[in-house]
């Protein structure tokens, strides 16, 4: 059941952010065209591994985290193994690498604009809703979480500091 729940969640939200919302902005600016082979090669890396990202992080929360990626089911244990340990929110940077695949694969500086924005919101969610959340619902595992494992930008996992 908690699959499900998960797999309606990525359909409905990421879905809706990474899918729908980019291919009416392309459908808007009338570049909805797919132009040279060789940009389209590379922009399908990182939507590619965007979408990979993706399916890794709501799987962890599924059968790791007992959860659901929805704020609503979240996980019921914290998360940290994996793409966890090296960074907090790679189920965000995966749904922008998305964004920016599609960016690349049109050509769509609207796109560009639109990741940006996305990521100001994510980080703005993050920053004022979330962490606290985190650290009502997990306490202590949560802090020293936060003080060793970095926010966007990954890196190799340390050790906890006292």
């Amino acid at each position: 059941m908690i699959a499900l729940k998960t797999l309606i969640f990525s359909i409905l939200v990421p879905g809706t952010v990474a899918g729908i919302i980019p291919w009416l902005l392309l459908q808007g600016s009338g570049n909805l065209v797919l132009r040279i082979p060789s940009i389209w090669m590379i922009g399908l890396l990182p939507l590619l591994l965007g979408v990979g990202l993706y399916l890794w992080c709501a799987g962890a929360f599924t059968f790791i985290g007992k959860g659901t990626p929805a704020p609503i089911d979240a996980p019921k244990v914290l998360v940290v193994q994996g793409l966890y340990r090296w960074v907090r929110n790679p189920m965000y940077i995966a749904v922008l690498s998305v964004v920016i695949g599609e960016a690349i694969l049109f050509r769509s500086i609207l796109l560009v604009e639109y990741a940006l924005v996305l990521w100001g919101m994510f980080h703005m969610f993050v920053v004022f809703v979330e962490e606290s959340l985190l650290r009502s619902q997990f306490g202590a595992s949560y802090e020293t979480y936060f003080r060793t494992v970095p926010r966007w930008l990954p890196r190799p996992p340390r050790p906890p500091h006292p």
